[in-house]
């Protein structure tokens, strides 16, 4: 019988616990800093653009105030 995703995260647990073998401690960690994904990668090229063009936009003094920003759509907040 397979075993959850539960229990397959304990078993893991109980086993990391036990290792005293430093490299394969620092594969595992190796492995999960692979694991993080870097969302600028996994976001369009589109999306990209738009953030890199508020970043620009910011950067020249093109912002408008949160008072402003409430002003104009006070009627939906």
């Amino acid at each position: 019988m397979e075993l959850s995703l539960d229990n397959k995260k304990i078993e893991l647990i109980q086993w990391l616990s036990t290792l005293n073998d430093k490299s394969i401690i620092d594969k595992l960690m190796k492995l999960r800093e692979n694991e993080k994904t870097d969302w600028w990668k996994e976001i369009s090229a589109k999306e990209k653009e738009s953030i890199e063009k508020g970043i620009q936009d910011a950067d020249n003094g093109k912002l408008t105030s949160h008072s402003n920003v409430r002003e104009i759509y006070e009627k939906w907040l």
